[in-house]
């Protein structure tokens, strides 16, 4: 991978998505994901539809290669719905989506709600039948005391269509909003995580599943603790992760018992010495992921990005801070519900940097080797053909230099929440909202 010394030099390459000033809930980019190959990228948004991209081919031959997609199929995969039965609004909302790995011509995608989860099969048609003895081309049938002659069907080339259906739908497993799905190396089974439960699919097999973790008290008012992330080891099948709203993260062998409520590791960090009404808010972590390797994981709480080593459970190995400013204005965030916000984390291709989001459409970019980081902002300003982006600096000071932005001015409506990198360029995408913004890396 290019640029993997320091922090790349980013170019805007595309904006998808309106940049007019009003802002419609069912437009907002909920969730994000290159595939395995990095030629697709879906996101999923509130209103339930899904928005594949295809990599422009003539962007993939340019050095360094720009990050260039076109629309390749939209389709509406989950609608709301009302649950007479626990007289409950179900959200057509997108939580996350999730890639198989491609066996053949078509694409294969998992996609979420709060309740269900749908495998999607996504293929290309470029031909069709003709030539049919008992209908015409149209479909409409034929007299048969007219047939007197046999005709053999043969194929005839068609405009290039793509078609999004559903395979199979994962229901009714989950009393509480389902937050995560992840599929295993094994490319046959999944797991789908809530606030309580972790069950484990085949992907054959869509009427029954095992529940592989609960850590639901018999009485509910003992609960001290709730699901917040799941994911499957890249490469063993047999381990998993999750994170709770403590800041620890549990990893599970599934050799060990049916029922992983006993974990194999734990990791967790020291009690922060400062202890306020905020350190579990914002101790709880809203994301996990293994890395490529499989020999570490990141961990995003409110305010840092933490890197495990997972030879080592007592301290993270590395921590960044993301927007440690904002520690003087919890209680101002907390009134206004923003310390509840959940933001991603991902991993570069080689793990060599690490990707997440801030407030004001900014933002970070860390880099392992260096321990350089960068804040760059998603903004419709920069939203020319190569513009390189400049990094933006935020200063808690009174005094402050004329190209930083003060603390108070940030607009914490404006917010990237989801954050993808394409698993073999320095190209990434990042949600703004409802505009998802595309970047590569500066062609020298």
């Amino acid at each position: 991978m290019a640029g993997c010394v320091g922090i790349p030099q980013w170019c805007f390459s595309q904006v998808k998505g309106t940049l007019e000033d009003e802002i419609h809930d069912e437009d907002i980019i909920s969730c994000m994901e290159f595939d395995h190959d990095g030629e697709l990228l879906a996101t999923g948004d509130k209103s339930g539809r899904v928005v594949i991209f295809q990599r422009d081919p003539q962007s993939k031959t340019h050095k360094p290669p720009r990050g260039e997609y076109n629309v390749y199929s939209t389709f509406q995969s989950h609608t709301a719905r009302f649950d007479s039965l626990k007289s409950l609004d179900i959200e057509a909302k997108i939580n996350k989506i999730r890639w198989l790995k491609r066996k053949n011509a078509a694409h294969f995608l998992l996609s979420t709600n709060d309740k269900t989860v749908k495998l999607w099969k996504v293929s290309e048609r470029d031909k069709r039948e003709v030539g049919f003895n008992t209908r015409e081309d149209s479909g409409v049938l034929r007299d048969y005391s007219s047939i007197t002659s046999l005709k053999v069907p043969r194929w005839a080339p068609m405009r290039l269509t793509v078609n999004a259906c559903p395979r199979r739908k994962f229901r009714n497993a989950h009393v509480y909003h389902i937050n995560s799905i992840s599929v295993n190396s094994d490319q046959e089974t999944f797991l789908s995580a809530d606030d309580l439960r972790i069950n484990l699919w085949h992907l054959e097999v869509n009427d029954k599943s095992f529940n592989i973790v609960d850590i639901k008290p018999s009485n509910m008012e003992e609960l001290t603790e709730v699901i917040t992330a799941a994911e499957f080891h890249p490469s063993e099948c047999n381990l998993f992760v999750y994170s709770s709203s403590k800041g620890t993260i549990r990893l599970c062998d599934m050799r060990q018992a049916a029922l992983c409520d006993n974990h194999a590791k734990m990791f967790e960090g020291p009690e922060d010495p400062s202890r306020s009404f905020f350190s579990e808010i914002i101790s709880s972590i809203s994301d996990v992921k293994f890395s490529n390797s499989g020999r570490y994981m990141i961990s995003r709480d409110y305010l840092s990005v933490n890197v495990w080593d997972m030879n080592m459970e007592s301290r993270p190995i590395e921590t960044y801070q993301v927007h440690d400013y904002l520690r003087t204005n919890l209680c101002s965030l907390y009134e206004n519900d923003y310390i509840f916000d959940k933001f991603e984390c991902c991993w570069n291709g080689n793990d060599t940097h690490i990707m997440t989001g801030s407030y004001n459409n900014f933002f970070r970019v860390f880099d392992r080797e260096s321990k350089k980081d960068v804040t760059l902002e998603a903004s419709p300003d920069i939203a020319k053909p190569k513009t390189i982006l400049k990094p933006r600096k935020v200063s808690s000071q009174t005094r402050r230099k004329k190209d930083e932005i003060a603390v108070d001015c940030l607009d914490y409506n404006k917010k990237i929440l989801h954050t993808a990198w394409h698993p073999h360029e320095n190209t990434i995408a990042v949600a703004a909202t409802n505009q998802l913004y595309i970047f590569h890396e500066k062609d020298f």
